[in-house]
């Protein structure tokens, strides 16, 4: 008896997932992706050190998912940050906890895990088809690709979609699924820009001294619209059109949500996180002499370069000549921002495939027999191993989902 057809379309995590699950339960899997060859924003992401997922608590693991906890929750049930490793173990790849309970491969590169997978899953069979751009399905529901040889049309008997959000589209991520869709009557939330940078004018004097700066051991807190404000310690970097880097994309849902919402956002800054308000007033408060001001902030309190920068950015003179104002400001330095970096330059995008649109095997209910993972689905989660973790979870349901749709009677 001829085993029954799957097509995975797209080559990231979540498509692979689906692709080795669906494998191991004896489907003929075709992957086909619009790239050279797969995996191509999952080696990105491992340049700086791969990080898979997080060792924190799983409660804690799910509330990074916002207002979608509790659809990536039942995701995670049964690939979670442990199963993650223990799966990366059975490649034959180590991982260990970092300092900040972010997970890594041991040598933290991302192409010897990708290399062990790909020479696994071909070893169950999986036949993969580069350079096939998905366009969409023909009058009798066959599956259009655009091909290096022309148009191809393929009929399996299921298919997962795992084509990724709308960034780094070079990699292969440029939401052109949207539209086909919605054609179809599926629900869409809109994608936007996740994990980004906001836009924030610089004076030329500040930026040319300061861009491409990190600014260290500081605490955003954010206050817009919430019963109880948001405050987060970190780092990020002063950029030439305003602000990057991980706490800022930590903060990303909440200020794009007041950028929506007012116009703009407007975070507030502590430089001396570690020191109190009154303790920041006491030193300010001793008689400087002869020195500069920036004397004066660098021996009492430590500011100096982009952090007493930021202070002269935003200050007035009268708030400079103040003890106790200056000391205000210190501890909450407000910037406002206007708008979020294009979604092509963020690291992930939000919006997607809406969960109301999925059963709990992540099918779509308007096309049955068609399952979608990964990036394309309406969830976000701040960097951290959690985007990968909750694709790779995502491929995984969706790929069992498609196996047992093969085994109907």
């Amino acid at each position: 008896m001829k085993a029954r057809s799957a097509v995975v379309v797209g080559g990231g995590p979540a498509g692979l997932m689906a692709a080795e699950v669906l494998a191991a339960g004896g489907a003929e899997v075709q992957l086909c992706d619009a790239m050279r060859s797969v995996g191509r924003k999952f080696l990105l992401a491992g340049k700086g050190g791969l990080n898979l997922t997080h060792a924190e608590s799983l409660d804690a693991f799910v509330s990074r998912f916002g207002a979608r906890r509790q659809e990536i929750g039942a995701l995670l049930g049964g690939f979670g940050p442990q199963q993650l490793r223990d799966w990366a173990a059975a490649l034959g790849i180590e991982t260990f906890v970092g300092s900040s309970g972010r997970v890594f491969p041991r040598d933290m590169k991302a192409a010897p895990l990708l290399r062990a997978w790909l020479h696994r899953l071909r070893e169950q069979g999986v036949s993969f088809h580069m350079r096939h751009r998905w366009l969409g399905w023909t009058n009798d529901d066959g599956l259009r690709f655009d091909t290096p040889s022309g148009e191809a049309v393929l009929q399996p008997d299921v298919m997962v979609l795992a084509l990724g959000g709308a960034s780094w589209s070079r990699l292969g991520s440029d939401g052109a699924w949207v539209e086909l869709l919605r054609q179809r009557g599926v629900a869409l939330a809109p994608l936007r820009p996740s994990n980004c940078g906001f836009e924030r004018r610089w004076s030329e004097h500040f930026a040319t001294r300061h861009a491409g700066q990190a600014l260290k051991s500081v605490a955003v807190e954010l206050r817009e619209d919430r019963s109880a404000p948001w405050r987060q310690l970190g780092e990020f970097v002063i950029s030439d059109y305003g602000i990057e880097g991980s706490l800022v994309y930590a903060a990303s849902a909440l200020l794009r949500e007041a950028i929506d919402a007012h116009g703009h956002a407007t975070l507030h800054l502590d430089l001396l996180p570690m020191r109190s308000l009154e303790w920041v007033c006491t030193e300010l408060a001793h008689p400087r002499g002869s020195r500069t001001l920036s004397t004066h902030l660098k021996s009492r309190l430590g500011l100096s370069g982009v952090k007493a920068g930021l202070l002269y950015e935003v200050a007035d003179k009268t708030t400079l000549a103040d003890a106790p104002r200056l000391a205000a400001l210190i501890k909450a330095l407000p910037l406002t921002l206007t708008a979020t970096r294009p979604i092509d330059e963020a690291i992930s995008s939000a919006g997607g495939v809406c969960f109301e649109a999925l059963d709990q095997r992540l099918m779509l209910r308007e096309l049955p027999g068609v399952f979608c993972a990964g990036e394309m689905l309406d969830w976000e989660a701040p960097t951290g191993g959690y985007l990968l973790t909750a694709s790779m979870a995502s491929g995984r349901i969706a790929g069992a989902g498609a196996r047992d749709w093969l085994a109907r009677p």
